[in-house]
């Protein structure tokens, strides 16, 4: 039985009505908030969630973020089951922010500047379907700005000598929540800094209908050319 309380539009979830809702480590919001009008809600894969999870909470306006398990066949699966390469999911952040503040055109400049997603089963060392790049989405829109910044991108990594975009853009996939212990792992006392995201160094700049909010200076706490970038910064949210 799917939940009522926190399903979207047209995205299901498995997790049902009393499980109990957990704060998120850096944002102090509900991990299994509920999304609200004025609200959205996408899932991104690139590479160890435990990374990408920080490149998207620090981001301005974002509500919370989640890391969890997507785009497979196997019901509630264990980190373990993921690893084996069995299930068909990727590992896959949560990010629900406010529209008003972040536009989708921002997550996905992130998304796609924020790893290789050239390299199919794999993101640097780690190897395997579970950290395969990819985009699920919840409205048409989304979808349609996904599909117009991969054509956009996929010809700036060409004109940069590299090679085909294999990330996999789907909507209205099943999310599983992650253990505990993986929320938000890299703020949490004793974690281990690690990312595998791969980044090309090259830029998504305007394409077609995007909307971008975010202002130069907050990509700038981002660089790219720096290997393992997001390790070396602070967990707290960039200021507007």
């Amino acid at each position: 039985m799917f939940s009522s309380w926190f399903t979207p539009k047209n995205f299901r979830t498995d997790k049902a009505d009393s499980e109990a809702i957990q704060r998120h480590a850096v944002l102090d919001t509900a991990i299994k908030k509920t999304v609200e009008d004025k609200q959205e809600e996408a899932f991104f894969a690139c590479g160890c969630f435990w990374g990408a999870e920080k490149g998207f909470w620090k981001l301005p306006g974002i509500i919370t973020t989640a890391v969890g398990y997507a785009g497979g066949i196997t019901k509630d699966p264990s980190y373990q089951e993921v690893c084996s390469g069995k299930t068909g999911h990727t590992e896959i952040v949560r990010v629900v922010w406010e529209p008003e503040k972040v536009d989708f055109s921002d997550l996905l400049k992130l998304f796609w500047e924020c790893h290789d997603p050239t390299q199919g089963d794999r993101q640097g060392n780690d190897r395997g379907s579970q950290y395969r790049s990819a985009i699920y989405t919840t409205q048409d829109q989304q979808m349609s700005l996904a599909l117009a910044s991969k054509d956009y991108y996929q010809q700036e990594l060409i004109s940069q000598g590299l090679g085909q975009i294999t990330t996999e853009i789907k909507a209205s996939q099943i999310f599983y929540y992650a253990e505990d212990y993986h929320q938000q792992y890299l703020a949490r006392p004793g974690s281990r800094p690690y990312c595998s995201a791969m980044p090309t160094g090259v830029k998504l700049s305007n394409f077609p209908n995007s909307r971008y909010k975010l202002e130069a200076h907050v990509w700038d706490e981002y660089d790219w050319s720096i290997p393992h970038c997001v390790l070396r910064s602070n967990n707290k949210p960039i200021k507007l």
